[in-house]
């Protein structure tokens, strides 16, 4: 892999680099009305934590109502992950040639349709065809949102934005399980896929109605499926981008790892109630937000970006490391409270890595964001969907393997720092442009 030389002078404001009139409206309208844009924007990111987290209390029912095995039932779920992974390799390059607005908004119809027929399904085959669907169209939002904040920020700013909108996407996780909780009081599992059938379709008239164009036509690329492959086989060249994309992906597996494992850890191995885990659970992801914001608000902009990050995984890796001696035991016999800290720092950790490999990663594609940003959330979701798996391979007594998942991923993600992005080394700040013909 190399390091690919700048097409163009680093820029460090959210203004664009073209002065043509038609790349600078779309964004300075965007500007005026930036307070919607963003709730736009943290919504789209909000929807696949929405749709996943929201039906996990109705699943007993969908087992008893489907008359089918409970495995059977979790592959709607896998379905939901797998087609949100790979949705977003269709949809990133889609939005890099024909603009951002289209493929959204025809994902997210088909998001709404597609949910509506989950709530109709009458066999469980049925549910877990339209979940894949489902997965496939929702992966628009994510993957074109992130792109989105690339073709309107650059350098701090962007990083600021990734932040931000973590108090959007970050409250998802845990408001979506007491919604679907909620929801089950008034009716049955159909109603959770209502809900998140008028969810989509309130973010697609947001997203008609508030949403610009932001990739003028100068910008986008030409070409078929050839050229798309052509343009990611060219990211994944640059070096540092790929060390950013796997920093973060390795990153996002240990998150993955907790949430996994951490209802059975905390309630049946330390004895915690369902309630006490639900607290522990919403404390983590405040504590997830406030550090994203503090990362936006007072650092970005003040340390560098690979400092702040190193900071971060630094973080991350002390936590799961502290994390596995307890689960072994090396302390002697530990509550609940000492793994709840450890916890506690591990997932406010996150609020530093994310958003800085993000914003890392696409401030060296300003020339393909859609499909650099589907590459970053098809490696974060793969890899997640590898790691959660692993947490339960050595039964149901004890938390060895959670912690040492964690710490593998954390010890890979702070290697692909160190050995691809080099943060030592002085480097230009984007990457060399896929030719727009190609």
């Amino acid at each position: 892999m190399s390091e690919r030389g700048p097409a163009t002078a680093p820029s460090h404001d959210s203004s664009p680099r073209s002065p043509s009139a038609s790349t600078t409206a779309p964004l300075k309208a965007a500007r005026r009305t930036s307070l919607l844009v963003t709730f736009i924007l943290g919504g789209l990111t909000a929807l696949p934590p929405l749709s996943m987290d929201m039906y996990l209390p109705a699943l007993p029912q969908v087992t008893d109502a489907l008359k089918s095995p409970a495995a059977t039932i979790q592959l709607t779920l896998t379905a939901c992950l797998a087609g949100m992974a790979l949705g977003q390799l269709v949809i990133g390059p889609m939005s890099d040639r024909w603009g951002r607005r289209r493929p959204l908004l025809a994902g997210m119809a088909v998001y709404v349709l597609a949910t509506a027929i989950c709530a109709l399904a009458p066999t469980a085959e049925l549910l877990i065809s339209f979940r894949l669907l489902q997965g496939l169209a929702g992966a628009a939002g994510v993957v074109i949102a992130r792109a989105v904040v690339r073709d309107l920020y650059d350098g701090d700013e962007m990083a600021r934005f990734f932040s931000t909108l973590m108090l959007i996407s970050g409250a998802a996780p845990i408001v979506a399980p007491l919604i679907g909780g909620q929801v089950l009081r008034f009716a049955d599992w159909r109603g959770v896929f209502v809900v998140l059938t008028g969810v989509g379709t309130i973010l697609t008239l947001m997203v008609w109605r508030g949403l610009g164009e932001t990739l003028p036509p100068e910008r986008r690329h030409t070409g078929g499926v050839g050229s798309a492959l052509r343009t990611m086989r060219g990211l994944l060249g640059d070096r540092v981008f790929t060390g950013y994309t796997l920093t973060g992906g390795f990153a996002f597996a240990a998150l993955f790892a907790y949430i996994s494992a951490s209802p059975f850890v905390v309630q049946e191995i330390y004895g915690a109630s369902p309630q006490t885990f639900s607290l522990l659970f919403g404390l983590n992801s405040v504590g997830l937000i406030l550090v994203g914001q503090i990362n936006g608000k007072l650092l970005v902009g003040r340390v560098s970006l690979d400092k702040v990050l190193a900071v971060g995984l630094a973080i991350v890796a002390a936590s799961t490391v502290s994390l596995l001696l307890m689960a072994t035991g090396v302390f002697g016999g530990v509550g609940l409270t000492p793994i709840a800290t450890a916890l506690f720092v591990l997932m406010s950790a996150m609020g530093i890595v994310l958003p800085n490999t993000n914003a890392q990663a696409l401030m060296r594609t300003p020339h393909a964001a859609g499909s650099a940003s589907a590459l970053l959330g098809t490696c974060s979701f793969l890899v997640g969907a590898v790691a959660s798996p692993l947490v339960g391979i050595a039964g149901e007594d004890t938390a060895v393997p959670m912690a040492l998942v964690q710490l593998v991923c954390a010890v890979l993600s702070a290697s692909c720092f160190l050995a691809l992005c080099r943060p030592w080394q002085k480097r230009d700040a984007q990457a060399a442009p896929v030719p727009a013909g190609e």
